[in-house]
């Protein structure tokens, strides 16, 4: 009997971050929910639905592909092929931690994986042109974990199930919930929830993905505010 291999949970892994946004030319609101108490990341604060890139995402067919431009940034200053991966997850975390489909009708032309097969029986493959990558993020040095996590903005509109119907959810995130965008900040965030809030303020009135995306890059010995396709001035935090 072989030993099972041991898992670095403070390395650094790629994630998908979703940020579905309704109704946001009139009273828009985002989709968050609070993660557990003795859960080793983040515990106690309100999120939006996310999670790690697994393996097995990279061999997901999608109906439709990320935006062009988005592909293009992704691609910036990381392995372009994770692209794919990360759009793939993107929609498996909201599928498992909201209940919510992104996707359009159709049968799979190969069984699913075990992580697919809840979401296949909806009869809808995944879609990611809805998608619109708008900030990625580095958790700084001395976590408990570790993500280079890249967020994505998605118009509720895309959604193919009922936005208010939270029962295929799984327990990972609780008091799911359409936040007024304007008292989000009254929740308990992490900081960085707060940064990207601000850059989902600022896109409101602009349904199109973005030309350069911000990037919070925390490495070893500062963090630097940066963007992808453009450039500001470094910002170093202690």
């Amino acid at each position: 009997m072989t030993d099972s291999p041991i898992i670095d949970k403070t390395a650094i892994r790629n994630a998908a971050t979703v940020i579905v946004l309704r109704d946001r030319t009139a009273d828009p609101h985002i989709l968050m929910g609070q993660r557990g108490a003795q859960a080793a990341f983040m515990p106690n604060k309100f999120v939006f639905p996310g999670g790690a890139v697994d393996a097995a995402d990279a061999d997901i067919a999608l109906a439709t592909s990320l935006p062009s431009i988005c592909q293009a940034r992704l691609g910036e200053q990381s392995d372009p092929d994770l692209a794919h991966p990360l759009a793939v997850a993107a929609v498996r975390e909201l599928w498992e931690e909201t209940g919510l489909v992104l996707g359009q009708q159709g049968a799979w032309q190969v069984p699913p994986p075990a992580d697919w097969q809840t979401y296949a029986e909806t009869g809808h493959l995944p879609t990611a042109d809805a998608l619109q990558f708008v900030f990625r993020a580095i958790t700084p040095p001395g976590r408990p974990r570790r993500f280079d996590a890249r967020f994505f903005l998605l118009d509720a509109a895309a959604i193919a199930t009922d936005l208010d119907d939270f029962s295929s959810a799984c327990d990972e995130l609780s008091h799911l919930q359409w936040v007024p965008l304007a008292k989000a900040r009254e929740f308990d965030l992490p900081f960085i929830t707060e940064v990207v809030l601000a850059e989902v303020e600022g896109r409101l009135d602009t349904p199109e993905p973005p030309q350069n995306v911000p990037f919070f890059n925390n490495n070893d010995e500062a963090s630097h505010f940066l963007r992808l396709r453009g450039h500001i001035p470094d910002w170093d935090r202690d």
